[in-house]
């Protein structure tokens, strides 16, 4: 690290403008260990650069049944060492691709990182999968090894893909299958790291799009380099923090940005093995003393509806609290900020592009709940048309990031370069998420390019009516589409799913309107409520509006 860098640390709240003027990539590379211009391989910079000589902590891993274990650099080193060369020996190569389906496990972070060291491809799969949706994504990356746990390897018994299995458990029905402890017991301890470039591909993460089906977005080992100013400037980490980031690890924002981005700052983090129950989580934050909390809205939602009676039992040394994965309401923000004294900064980010627009931690900034913040620094944002040209202020446009520009790692999906080609207009990727920008430009989330309702000739985007709708206390969740209308083309419709204690009726429906007209614009609010029990998502918790515009539609 520069001194020059190693001096931002503790040195927050600049301006956002002077953050951008005075940030360099050049300075970023210095703060690495190796010479990404020569080599780069993210093991190293995310385990093995903080193992040498030191018990720094790395992981605080614990499970619902209360078993809790603690792991250093030094320990991840050895194993994933160890683990490195089992797969060789297993006959795993550079470029070959390793999966895993397994939930928060120490088993997960050794096999990643074991992965990279050799150079192959780490295929992330999410333990809620069925067997059709595991098959797909084995045979389509042509998957070598498979780490999993009995659980889940019972999905497997149809599942058509030439792949090694690897348990991290067994009983008497799986003697013949290979285990992950027996691998690292009888494995060599001494490996060298793949010198890998920054170009060579680090991850296959298969998307959670709401159409067609699921594609395998390409990363670059320069990934780890890129998501540095969103880990130092967004989330605001800093040498001294206990990070937890509560996402799966079968999703980009759990693998990346809850696990290893926060690691190659050598910070320790906490890994929970365990359902969404907010008073464990209170309980982890004041166990581990963690400082830098993020997870999703949902997660967030759930912590305020357990009111703040809960958070009074518990003494935190929180510092900042951030939200990804979908946009976060204003009402929740409200509830931190009173309870916490804390503003949870809101960030947005897609697969192929990481995090590309936040509200920053490391700047002097306001907080406007439900706006998106600022460009990361380093990277280009605009937002355009389908043409490629750029929107007038104020005016909604597609979220597109340069792909010439230094961070982009994002080296198209697997196998499939037609559908590569459709996200790029000239040197722009489109990223499908559909954003205004005000005159003090700040971002405001509108929805998905295929979400937007046309009424009358007015775009209205559904976020902004869903987070009006949240704001009364009947509505647990909620979630907008464009319903089919003569005159006006489409008209709002909103799906509700209430909270506990109300019933859902004419009288409901109609107030719920009438809350939303009084809160937003004439043309914006439902013109038709539907009280359902749960809206339909992706694996990854997506509300899938699609779904119900077929309902709507058939």
């Amino acid at each position: 690290m520069t001194e020059t860098e190693s001096d931002k640390f503790g040195v927050y709240k600049m301006d956002y403008r002077q953050l951008v003027e005075a940030f360099s990539w050049e300075d970023v590379i210095h703060t690495f260990d190796w010479n990404p211009r020569e080599r780069f391989n993210a093991a190293h910079e995310c385990c093995d650069r903080w193992a040498e000589g030191s018990n720094r902590i790395a992981v605080y891993w614990e499970d619902e049944a209360g078993n809790r274990e603690q792991y250093t650099y030094a320990q991840l080193k050895d194993k994933s060492d160890r683990f490195a060369n089992a797969l060789k020996s297993l006959g795993v190569k550079k470029g070959d691709r390793v999966a895993a389906l397994l939930g928060k496990d120490m088993a997960l972070i050794i096999t990643v990182l074991a992965a990279w060291k050799i150079g192959a491809i780490y295929v992330p799969l999410f333990t809620a999968f069925g067997p059709q949706a595991i098959e797909y994504r084995l045979q389509a990356a042509q998957c070598k090894v498979l780490v999993t746990n009995r659980e889940q390897a019972n999905k497997l018994g149809d599942v058509k893909a030439e792949v090694q299995l690897i348990l991290t458990d067994r009983d008497g029905s799986h003697w013949d299958r290979l285990h992950f402890a027996s691998l690292l017991e009888n494995a060599q301890p001494e490996h060298e790291t793949e010198p890998t470039t920054l170009d060579d591909a680090l991850a296959i993460q298969f998307t959670s799009g709401t159409t067609g089906l699921p594609k395998g977005a390409i990363w670059g080992h320069k990934l780890i380099i890129s998501v540095y100013p969103y880990t130092r400037y967004a989330l605001g980490v800093e040498r001294d923090d206990v990070f937890f980031g509560g996402a799966d690890p079968g999703w980009a924002y759990g693998l990346i940005n809850s696990i290893f981005a926060p690691m190659s700052f050598g910070v320790p983090i906490v890994v929970y093995k365990g359902p969404l129950e907010p008073a464990k989580f209170y309980e982890l934050m004041e166990r581990y003393e963690v400082t830098n909390f993020t997870y999703a809205p949902t997660a967030y939602r759930l912590m305020m509806a357990q009111g703040e009676e809960l958070v009074k039992r518990y003494q935190f040394k929180i510092k900042r609290f951030s939200s990804a994965g979908e946009p976060l309401n204003a009402e929740v923000i409200r509830f931190f900020k009173q309870n916490f004294g804390l503003e949870i900064h809101d960030h947005y980010g897609a697969t192929e592009t990481a995090m590309t627009v936040n509200n920053f931690h490391a700047v002097t900034m306001e907080i406007r709940p439900g706006s998106m913040g600022f460009p990361t620094p380093g990277y280009r944002v605009a937002l355009l048309r389908e043409d490629g040209r750029e929107v007038d202020l104020g005016q909604t446009g597609q979220i597109a990031v340069d792909s010439t520009a230094f961070p982009f790692s994002f080296y198209g999906y697997w196998q499939d370069p037609q559908k590569t080609s459709e996200k790029f207009v000239g040197k722009w990727f489109f990223t499908g998420d559909l954003a205004r920008q005000d005159e003090d430009g700040y971002f405001w989330f509108q929805g998905r390019a295929d979400d937007i309702i046309s009424s009358a000739g007015y775009r209205i985007g559904p976020f902004e009516v869903e987070s009006s709708l949240l704001e009364h206390p009947a509505v647990a969740e909620a979630a907008v589409i464009g319903k089919p209308d003569v005159v006006k083309g489409e008209v709002v419709k909103a799906y509700v799913v209430l909270t506990n204690g109300y019933v859902g009726n004419a009288a409901l429906a109609k107030e719920l309107s009438e809350f939303v007209k009084s809160r937003l614009s004439k043309h914006e609010y439902p013109r038709e409520v539907e009280f359902v029990k749960a809206l339909p998502k992706t694996p990854s918790g997506k509300i899938q509006r699609f779904v119900l515009r077929q309902q709507e539609n058939s």
